[in-house]
């Protein structure tokens, strides 16, 4: 039984990740920003903690970790309050979440990306998510170069589709595009958190071929150079 906290507790991917953690023995706390959101929340099993992550210190955060075994950053503007919001939240308070787990001594951290999150300009001048896309880059470098125990996960295209249990990992062209289920994304996170050879991997992924257990298990180490 582990304790796992998920950042963005109310999100799609953190309400079909919460379930599945739970129905395995684990202690489950969602942090949410709106209290009605908790109803949704505790639906699945887990426990609700309101904490803004946006407005929420390094202290304040390191609070909500204290005695849990792994967080899970599920979070995210969403495109919501313009480039402002997305860069307080995608960035700023992904990095702070890092700080207040190391605070914490929560070792082990799973960041939820994008699968394009890696090179000098991962998507064009003029793409409308250009603000999210380098927010997203800045957070997942800063984990890259800490000491936690990190996994970082970088779904395509994100979808409603029903869980397949089966992806393909790798950089894709236009992968930025590939379609990836939500619930396959939790299937993920589900399974690199009990898989110590995830740690210190980036795994770009998309619905597939391969049984999820089997495509992480081997992930090439260049994936988690984020320059190239």
């Amino acid at each position: 039984m582990s304790r796992i906290v998920i950042v963005g507790g109310h999100g799609k991917v953190a309400l079909l990740l919460a379930p599945l953690l739970v129905q395995r023995g684990d202690d489950v706390v969602s942090l949410i920003r709106d209290p009605a959101q908790a109803e949704d929340v505790e639906a699945t099993g887990a426990t609700a903690l309101v904490v803004s992550v946006e407005e929420a210190s390094e202290q304040e955060l390191a609070a909500a970790f204290d005695g849990a075994d792994a967080v899970v950053w599920s979070a995210g503007a969403g495109g919501k309050g313009g480039p402002q919001r997305t860069e307080a939240v995608d960035r700023e308070a992904a990095i702070r979440s890092m700080e207040a787990a190391r605070a914490a001594c929560v070792s082990r951290y799973v960041m939820v990306s994008f699968a394009g999150s890696h090179g000098a300009d991962p998507v064009p001048a003029d793409h409308p998510l250009r603000t999210y896309a380098l927010a997203k880059l800045a957070a997942d470098r800063h984990l890259v170069a800490s000491d936690l125990d990190w996994t970082i996960l970088g779904p395509g295209l994100l979808t409603l589709d029903e869980p397949t249990g089966r992806i393909d990992v790798g950089r894709f062209d236009g992968e930025a595009q590939a379609p990836t289920s939500r619930a396959n994304v939790a299937a993920v996170i589900a399974a690199v958190l009990v898989d110590p050879a995830s740690t210190g991997k980036v795994i770009p992924f998309r619905d597939g071929h391969t049984p999820i257990a089997e495509a992480i298990a081997d992930v090439p180490d260049e994936y988690a150079d984020l320059d190239s």
